[in-house]
């Protein structure tokens, strides 16, 4: 059975499919891939290469394909550096955690939540 060596990724990751062979009773080909030495499944794998690797698309990305995308990811993170900077001298404010608790939750006066004192009957 041919083992098919496809692709290198950036990162190092070597991608890998038997083909299917119906007459054999196998219906689809398997796929997988291993990360470069010393990483472990440690970093993510491109969203293309996972993609083919789930059999969401049948043929493995090409080399320019995943560069094309990493440059609008690239110019998406510029453009949203750019926009924060003119958002935090226009006056706006850094994010702040929302306090978490029972406190923040919405409460309904139609609906009984499990208060103890019975506060929701005495509205």
């Amino acid at each position: 059975m041919p083992l098919g060596n496809l692709s290198k990724d950036f990162s190092g990751n070597i991608y890998y499919e038997i083909p299917a062979d119906p007459s054999r009773g196998k219906r689809k080909p398997s796929r997988w891939y291993d990360p470069p030495k010393g990483n472990d499944f440690e970093n993510p794998i491109p969203a293309e290469w996972e993609s083919w690797l789930r059999m969401r698309r049948q043929d493995p990305p090409t080399e320019e394909e995943i560069e094309h995308n990493l440059a609008i990811a690239k110019l998406k993170q510029e453009n949203a550096a750019k926009i924060e900077a003119k958002r935090l001298l226009d006056g706006g404010s850094l994010p702040t955690t929302p306090e978490r608790g029972a406190q923040t939750f919405p409460t309904y006066t139609e609906y009984y939540g499990g208060d103890p004192e019975n506060e929701h009957r005495k509205k």
